[in-house]
């Protein structure tokens, strides 16, 4: 006999929560990837899903391969120092071009064989996009210092501007290879780019010892 048949009603199972959001694994990818890359630059994708806690596939849903993982983490990376590195401006050029390198070590020193890879890697002219702020900001105090006779006047101003960005790159190499503690690589970083624009060691020094703007930061009060 054909009659009304009806399945039996099951009751409603809840929903699972998942576990993270979208957003957080996102997140957990990136500071994992951050954090593995400044230990070993080609750390497997496999390592950095281990250490955010997610398996390899799950990162398929937010980076189809290493290398956009990397690309991500690099060019945010590059826009948060292009922005975090700029000082106040500072009546004094001198003043203001060492404390533009006090600040820019205090953003990577954490972190420095990624920020070697943001600068010098295959993703080089990507990351200029992201510090040209940055750089157009050094080269306007380079500008403002040899035009206020503060700086060295024999080599053409955009010349300079670059010596001295190489000059903080050297200190940021000699801070990997020999684990310079974080005080000492604040010290040099100032020395190195006031003596590209050419003060004597002594007139550095003495201004970094008198300047309490170019003091070493913690980093709670860093800004």
């Amino acid at each position: 006999m054909i009659g009304d048949v009806h399945s039996p009603s099951s009751p409603s199972s809840p929903t699972r929560a998942p576990r993270r959001d979208a957003a957080a694994n996102r997140e957990a990818l990136m500071s994992a990837a951050v954090r593995l890359l400044n230990l070993d630059p080609a750390v497997p994708l496999e390592a950095i899903a281990a250490e955010a806690g997610l398996s390899r596939r799950s990162v398929y849903g937010h980076f189809a391969t290493r290398d956009d993982l990397v690309r991500e983490v690099t060019l945010r990376g590059a826009a948060r120092i292009g922005a975090a590195a700029v000082p106040a401006p500072s009546d004094d050029p001198v003043v203001q071009l060492a404390e533009l390198g006090a600040r820019l070590w205090a953003e990577v020193e954490h972190v420095r064989v990624m920020a070697q890879l943001t600068v010098r890697g295959p993703l080089m002219r990507d990351v200029g996009t992201a510090l040209a702020p940055l750089r157009a900001f050094l080269l306007e105090t380079v500008r403002r210092g040899v035009a206020e006779c503060r700086m060295r006047d024999d080599v053409d101003v955009v010349t300079l501007a670059h010596l001295v960005e190489g000059s903080a790159l050297a200190v940021l190499d000699e801070a990997t290879v020999r684990d310079l503690d974080r005080a000492e690589g604040h010290r040099l970083v100032m020395l190195a780019v006031l003596g590209m624009v050419g003060l004597g060691w002594q007139e550095a020094g003495e201004l970094i010892r008198s300047t309490p703007a170019l003091a070493l930061r913690t980093p709670e009060d860093r800004s």
